[in-house]
């Protein structure tokens, strides 16, 4: 055996005996916790942040670890929280690059491994931080309707990266959470679990070189609108968790009263086989994980036929959230801290598949009276589709004329799921902290050509996670409270007197400005039906 080869053997030997003198370490309370490096970045991944939610504190608000006592390794991802299954219907005949998308979108749906003890999160920083670095901390809360995500599919080294390469290096942080669960004081523990990560980014991550005080608040979808939502909890006070957030696709929804969530909890109650018991929730802890999530799996998902009436989205507990959000934003309960709040240009097509077999007006309007507003007066729902109209040249993908109409309502759902779910939320949000704190909006028409689906739900996040443009935004804005710098479109300050808003487009034009005044009459309308009708 040449001597080169043996030496090599040698020094790997020692390495796993003594381990690796070039692995970054940080020091927690009387822990040392040793990281993986990667090129101009240190990752330190899957760390516990609560005690495992398993056992008795299956279904209980997370409890804090006591002090790191025992050194470990975080060198790989913890598992994900206990996943819905689901798949995105996917339809047959559709263009061949529509088709590649959807099975990408379905491939990513599948988080594995997924555990009950899941609640770790990851710190990934530049290479030359330390303790005395104070660099700003973004924190990133993933998507998938409360239903589904994990961390691991998110590559927080291309933020960093992105922001080391433009000057401004920042520390990225993620973390598990678990699905939402409803039942007397222990409700929203998926927000509760996030709660607990920033008050954990308090107290450590300074050992890891980042600022307490300078932490941006930063996610997507579900994980947007659980931005929001910490924006509104404890009557606005960020108590010192956040001083900036940054939402793509996800604000505060008119949801009411914990109850309304009663049938899904009876029916997991009923699958499991706990309903004689004196204390059902008591039962659900006990019964075996496989048996819980299996009856879990029976209940609609967001790709179900009731689509965006998610069954386990937060609501109204009185603890977390101590009034509808939407009326929390109207009584002023806002933190007071500079926001971005965007939003794709065809938010609902991708939601708009499990409803085809509607093809008539009057099985629209049954699917709005049904699953939407049942409370409401047909007078009200037939209004309503008056602003959400058949006519396929009106519907999403907009601006795309007499294509993509796949059957004669698609593109009318697919308009009226996006504006309900995310497009009149944001505007109603951004027009009531118009004047009150620093704002910017923006509108996604990437990959606009793409057949049936245009711009669709989650398409920007190839933008960031990509490193592209709204990459560098995110990370000036994280370091400066400010999306503004270098070479980009400046982006202006949105207020209801100049809604201006920057668009993300394809080409040889990759951004302009444009006004936030795209379908006004029908948002608002929409926006009061909302309001009076909570989910």
């Amino acid at each position: 055996m040449p001597s080169q080869t043996i030496l090599s053997l040698l020094l790997a030997g020692l390495a796993c005996f003594f381990g690796n003198p070039s692995s970054p370490t940080v020091t927690l309370d009387s822990a040392t916790v040793t990281g993986l490096s990667s090129g101009s970045v240190n990752e330190f991944l899957g760390i516990p942040f609560a005690q495992p939610p398993t056992g008795q504190l299956r279904f209980q608000l997370p409890q804090a670890l006591p002090p790191y006592d025992a050194s470990f390794s975080a060198t790989g991802y913890g598992p994900a929280c206990p996943q819905q299954a689901m798949e995105l219907p996917v339809v047959s005949g559709l263009p061949a690059e529509t088709l590649d998308y959807l099975t990408r979108i379905n491939n990513s749906i599948v988080i594995t491994p997924s555990a009950e003890d899941c609640l770790t999160l990851n710190v990934i920083v530049p290479a030359d931080a330390t303790p005395e670095s104070k660099l700003p901390v973004v924190v990133w809360i993933y998507g998938g309707g409360f239903e589904i995500g994990g961390t691991s599919g998110y590559n927080g080294t291309a933020i960093v990266a992105k922001a080391i390469s433009l000057g401004v290096p920042a520390i990225y942080v993620s973390m598990n959470y678990r699905q939402e669960v409803k039942d007397a004081g222990v409700g929203n523990l998926g927000l509760q679990d996030q709660r607990l990560a920033l008050y954990w980014v308090q107290k450590y991550i300074k050992a890891f070189g980042g600022d307490p005080t300078k932490v941006t608040i930063w996610g997507e979808s579900a994980g947007a609108r659980s931005v929001s939502l910490h924006m509104v909890t404890n009557d606005g006070n960020p108590d010192g968790l956040f001083r900036a957030a940054f939402m793509q696709s996800g604000s505060p929804r008119p949801v009411g009263d914990i109850v309304q969530g009663q049938k899904y909890y009876d029916a997991l109650v009923s699958e499991t086989r706990c309903l004689s018991a004196s204390d059902t929730l008591q039962c659900l802890r006990e019964v075996p994980y496989e048996t819980l999530l299996d009856a879990v799996n029976q209940s609609p998902s967001m790709f179900s036929y009731q689509s965006t009436v998610l069954a386990w989205q937060p609501r109204v507990d009185g603890v977390f959230l101590t009034d509808e959000p939407q009326k929390l934003v109207q009584q002023g309960s806002v933190a007071d801290v500079p926001f971005v709040n965007g939003v794709c240009d065809d938010e609902g097509t991708l939601f708009s598949f499990s409803t085809l077999n509607i093809t008539t007006d009057t099985q629209f309007e049954e699917y709005l009276q049904t699953y939407l507003f049942p409370d409401a007066p047909s007078t009200t729902i037939q209004e309503l589709m008056e602003f959400y109209p058949a006519n396929i040249s009106q519907g999403s993908p907009f601006d795309t004329g007499v294509l993509n109409a796949i059957t004669p309502q698609f593109k009318r759902i697919a308009a009226f799921q996006g504006d309900a779910t995310f497009q009149a939320p944001r505007r109603f949000l951004l027009q009531n902290r118009s004047g009150k704190q620093p704002l910017w909006t923006y509108l996604s028409k990437r990959l606009k050509t793409l057949p049936v689906l245009g711009s669709f739900h989650s398409s920007d996040l190839l933008n960031v996670y990509g490193g592209e443009d709204m990459a560098s935004y995110l990370v000036r804005f994280v370091n400066n409270l400010d999306p503004n710098g270098g070479t980009d479109l400046y982006w202006p300050q949105y207020t209801t007197a100049k809604p201006h808003m920057l668009e993300f487009l394809d080409g040889s034009i990759p951004q302009a400005l444009t006004e936030d005044t795209y379908r006004v009459e029908a948002m608002e309308f929409l926006t009061s039906v909302m309001l009076g009708y909570p989910l």
